[in-house]
């Protein structure tokens, strides 16, 4: 499903990018969650493309064949997104974030106010509030070892991943319901990329927990934050830590929703971005 390319970045990475579309037309700039190869979802370019629109997916440091970076935080993962985007001729996107991949997206937007007209998260991980204040981020996580791991440094967010394994109680039936369906394709990619990349994961709850790099307060395009209320990997309340900080948000609770099955809320999502254009 449409290209591949390796691009250089400045300091000597490689990155990988995935691109499938009209070149000319607006781009639906999609931000992975943790685990991903980065590669394009269907679900996802199925959207695109029903709406005219081009999609462009990059793989984080440290997935899909792109070049580690072990302290990379969430900005600056998404200003190789920025390289790519520039070198790829995008002028004008939508940049949406699922999961892990929504601090990328609100952060490609505050980085580059020019090319980043619109941003949507869903499921999207709030800015980690620091230790002694942080009894409501971790509220409701089904499994929080991960990140509680990553506060004690990369060693020991390592150390976890070697006998983690997948609390299945964190998602729902719908959840479930979603990944024998139209979000298939994740689940396997997923699963594939946990394996393969290991060292991605670790970078990126690293990043969620530490600085980002760029504020909430910087992020001004209009955003839309899409919710699960049933949420059990990001709980509803980092959507409101999210919308209470950034300067231009709407919240799109979906009550019965958990954190796969929100992502069918993706093409009323690009509906928004479009009548809002």
């Amino acid at each position: 499903m449409g290209s591949r390319h390796e691009l250089g970045l400045p300091d000597g990475r490689r990155l990988v990018v995935h691109d499938d579309g009209p070149p000319s037309a607006d781009a639906v700039v999609w931000h992975h969650g943790s685990p991903q190869s980065g590669e394009l979802l269907p679900p996802v370019a199925e959207a695109a493309r029903a709406r005219g629109l081009r999609v462009v997916s990059a793989a984080r440091a440290g997935y899909g064949g792109s070049t580690p970076r072990p302290g990379r935080t969430v900005a600056d993962a998404a200003s190789d997104v920025a390289h790519a985007l520039d070198a790829l001729g995008v002028a004008r996107c939508l940049a949406v974030g699922a999961s892990g991949g929504g601090p990328h997206a609100l952060a490609l937007a505050a980085l580059r106010p020019d090319l980043v007209s619109g941003a949507v998260t869903l499921a999207g991980v709030a800015p980690y509030p620091g230790r002694g204040h942080d009894d409501l981020w971790f509220a409701g996580m089904a499994d929080d070892g991960g990140l509680r791991s990553a506060l004690h440094g990369r060693e020991a967010r390592a150390r976890h991943a070697e006998t983690a394994e997948f609390d299945e109680s964190s998602f729902t039936a719908d959840d479930y319901a979603a990944l024998a369906g139209t979000w298939a394709s994740l689940g396997a990619d997923a699963s594939r990329s946990g394996q393969a990349w290991p060292g991605g994961q670790v970078d990126d709850d690293l990043a969620f927990v530490r600085p980002w790099g760029v504020g909430l307060g910087d992020v001004a395009p209009p955003t839309l934050v899409v919710q699960g209320g049933a949420d059990r990997v990001v709980p509803r309340h980092h959507a409101d830590l999210l919308v209470d900080a950034l300067p231009a948000a709407e919240l799109w609770l979906r009550p019965r929703d958990g954190h796969v099955s929100v992502l069918t809320a993706l093409p009323v999502a690009l509906d928004w971005w479009r009548s809002a254009a």
